[in-house]
């Protein structure tokens, strides 16, 4: 199939759920959309419903890339719930969740699966992304990652964070310790091995455990340490060198990147992992990413700067272009042959024996 045809797939299937999904939004039902998102659909494509769908599926290509992935989660988030909330193949040999709270915030919260009969198992922990000011952790991993990861004898947690602009990155690393320090402190009666811990992360995710990993001062805070991680696999991330980040991308990314980390090179610096690589950190890191030429400079970046600090560090890329890809490495980690899931299997095997 050639390129031309699968956009015209895509954006098909955009064009069918969009009009619900924002007629959603009138209705009060479901995550909403990002204003910025909804204004651009109007403006591109006006009010009136009946239009609509042929009006996106022949223009859906010019919404912002930010409103596209937007769009993308909430598709995806009510294809889940017309199969009843993720039923499927994965979803009905996975043993029930757990939903934690780690805080006083509505956000501060958390699913917990473990698997059955396994007494203490290893802790894999999940941050979602969506550019720090959206994203849940009720659709933005994977499907076959919960049961992908208790078929391997791993528990695994997938948390909720406060969102900016309410809440600061700062704030959003301290979430992610917070989290973690729930789960341990109670590991015995949650049937967790403490000593056996990986965070995990995509996209903005990826940032903030890579910061987590690098930046003690976080866990620290939590009443944890470096000693408390046995390894951090970030997952397609692009703002580990946030000022460089902030420098080269354009349009309505540049946005996303001053909304989170603004414009003083100060804080920009310190919310860096790059910055902060060079310290002691936690000891093993596996950097995942696709061919997104921003990914892959970011991960690079991050390599170096962690083997320069001492850390043990590995770095795979696998097939994807931009957006696509992006979501693609999220949605289908945890597959069997998906090519990035052995290399994350091997990976956590040698960390978490």
């Amino acid at each position: 199939m050639n390129t031309t045809a699968k956009l015209l797939i895509a954006a098909g299937a955009l064009a069918a759920l969009a009009t619900p999904i924002l007629a959603q939004q009138r209705g009060g039902g479901g995550e909403r959309l990002p204003k910025e998102c909804r204004a651009e659909i109007v403006k591109l494509c006006g009010t009136d419903r009946s239009q609509m769908r042929t009006c996106l599926a022949e223009k859906a290509s010019q919404l912002s890339e930010g409103c596209r992935s937007a769009l993308r989660e909430r598709i995806e988030q009510r294809r889940q719930q017309g199969a009843g909330g993720g039923a499927g193949a994965d979803a009905a040999k996975t043993p029930p969740t757990r939903t934690l709270s780690y805080g006083k915030d509505s956000l501060q919260a958390l699913d917990l699966w473990v698997p059955e009969g396994a007494g203490k198992a290893p802790l894999v922990l999940f941050v979602h992304g969506g550019g720090w000011k959206r994203g849940s952790k009720d659709n933005a991993v994977g499907r076959a990652m919960p049961a992908h990861m208790l078929e391997q004898g791993y528990a695994f947690a997938s948390i909720d964070y406060r969102l900016v602009p309410a809440a600061t990155v700062e704030q959003q690393a301290s979430d992610v310790a917070a989290a973690l320090a729930h789960l341990l402190e109670r590991a015995d009666e949650y049937g967790i091995d403490r000593s056996r811990v990986v965070l995990t992360g995509h996209s903005a995710g990826a940032h903030l455990v890579a910061l987590v990993g690098t930046d003690e001062r976080y866990l620290k805070k939590a009443g944890l340490s470096f000693a408390d991680i046995d390894g951090v696999m970030p997952n397609d991330g692009a703002a580990y060198d946030v000022a460089t980040q902030v420098a080269t991308a354009g349009g309505r990314m540049g946005g996303v990147y001053t909304d989170a980390f603004g414009t003083d090179p100060a804080r920009q610096q310190a919310l860096s992992p790059v910055a902060h690589a060079a310290s002691p950190n936690a000891p093993a890191f596996l950097l995942l990413h696709v061919q997104r030429a921003d990914a892959v400079d970011q991960s690079k970046r991050l390599a170096e700067a962690l083997k320069s600090g001492g850390a043990a560090v590995e770095i795979a890329g696998f097939p994807g272009d931009g957006l696509r890809g992006h979501m693609e490495i999220n949605r289908k980690l945890g597959q069997p042959d998906y090519p990035a899931t052995p290399a994350m299997d091997a990976w956590l095997r040698k960390v978490l024996g």
